[in-house]
């Protein structure tokens, strides 16, 4: 019989790594809720139509990486390949319109299947925010001043880079547009096959490609910031200032960009250098026409998603769970106290440890090996006297404590 594993792509979380995701989800829902933005949990599948209208026909995420099935009424189902896509299909179907501004969160699974490597795997997690509603600069400064507080309450503020760029509005993005096919056209016969395809659909995408020659290509490109209409640089300049006041650190990243049209205005990205080559750890934007796209009013958008694996990377020190207390009955006829004792000191919220076999000896070398603070010796004289012994394994000092005073004493 083969070694059953799991499938390429795909790993098992326990541990320190566990941990850490724990407390990447933990800090992102901590700080966003402070803003107003309450958790949503969407399906993990969803019609292939939600992600298709959503990520456009010529992304690689559509035409390379999503998993597709039909399932047995003959319905074309998709894992879901990110967040926005499930949140927004949710916003509409649910009538959340009439509430606006909605201000939603979300920490779940995500599939793809492309190459694995450092960070990036065919099902990995992403924590993201989407706020739905408002217009104004206001609410880029908000979601990009959350996300900047997010990876410092993470102690990375100093790993990361916020990278900010405008799109501008149609009339501006129609007339970057323009330039950029023109300036293509005279480097076609040195583009990819992928870019010249991209160069007829989506040509904003090949300023995302990963290819050298293309690199080369764009190197050389018009710039965004030269096609903004006095509206979109008198939007863009908001946000700036907005950032400024708040003292948030940022570069103007000119050849930053989103490849689909419902992306409008302000776009960025959170990078850094210490996980080689994929540096991005959260990226997002506005993106005023998605819903309208997806079926609903004209209503504004903005959000921003993370790779919780990739974030966790950049945690320096181990997350330990609380020390443990262990409770150590000594001799058969005291167990089921030391159970009772275990169960209450659980209840008064201690991690505790509670060897199941073994005399003293054995019992406290494992004690120490659980790295326990402290023990609580049971014996069956200590215990018709209604005391018990408390040990601190740190100094081997010992007390004996009353039943009923334990709890404080371990406080």
């Amino acid at each position: 019989m083969a070694k059953l594993q799991n499938v390429r792509g795909t790993y098992d979380l326990y541990g320190d790594a566990k941990r850490k995701m724990k407390k990447v989800v933990a800090t992102g829902s901590s700080v966003v809720e402070k803003y107003g933005f309450e958790e949503i949990e969407t399906p993990i599948f969803e019609f292939t139509e939600v992600f298709s209208r959503n990520l456009g026909d010529t992304s690689d995420i559509v035409t390379k990486e999503m998993y597709c099935f039909q399932d047995r009424g003959g319905e074309s189902l998709t894992l879901r390949p990110e967040g926005t896509a499930g949140v927004v299909r949710s916003f509409i179907s649910e009538g959340m319109q009439q509430n606006l501004p909605v201000k939603l969160y979300y920490a779940g699974p995500m599939f793809r299947y492309e190459r694995p490597q450092k960070g990036r795997q065919r099902q990995f997690t992403q924590f993201g925010v989407e706020l739905l509603g408002v217009e104004t600069p206001q609410a880029d400064i908000e979601v990009i001043s959350m996300a900047y507080e997010f990876v410092e309450t993470l102690g990375l503020a100093g790993n990361v880079v916020v990278e900010i760029n405008s799109l501008g509005d149609a009339e501006s993005r129609d007339a970057y547009r323009e330039k950029l096919v023109a300036y293509l056209r005279e480097h076609y016969d040195e583009l990819s096959e992928d870019s010249k395809n991209r160069l007829e659909k989506n040509p904003l995408r090949v300023l995302d490609s990963k290819e050298e020659c293309d690199k080369a290509v764009v190197a050389g490109a018009p710039l965004y910031k030269d096609s903004l209409n006095e509206t979109s640089a008198a939007f863009f300049a908001s946000v700036l200032k907005g950032l400024d006041n708040l003292g948030i650190k940022y570069r103007v990243n000119n050849r930053l960009v989103r490849g689909l049209d419902y992306y409008s205005h302000t776009v960025f990205e959170l990078v850094t250098d210490k996980l080689g080559a994929q540096g991005t750890v959260l990226a997002g934007g506005r993106y005023d026409g998605l819903v309208e796209q997806m079926g609903g009013g004209k209503v504004a958008g903005i959000g921003w998603a993370c790779g919780v694996e990739r974030l966790s990377m950049l945690l320096d020190e181990d997350v330990s769970l609380p020390r443990p207390i262990a409770v150590i009955p000594v001799g058969e006829d005291v167990n089921e106290e030391a159970v009772k004792i275990a169960y209450q000191l659980r209840r008064a919220g201690f991690r505790v440890e509670q060897g199941y076999s073994g005399n003293l000896k054995k019992r406290m070398i494992k004690a120490n090996k659980a790295n326990a603070v402290k023990a609580v010796i049971i014996g069956s004289e200590e215990l018709a006297q209604k005391v018990v012994t408390v040990k601190d394994l740190d100094s081997g000092e010992q007390k004996t404590v009353a039943l009923d005073k334990i709890v404080e004493e371990l406080n």
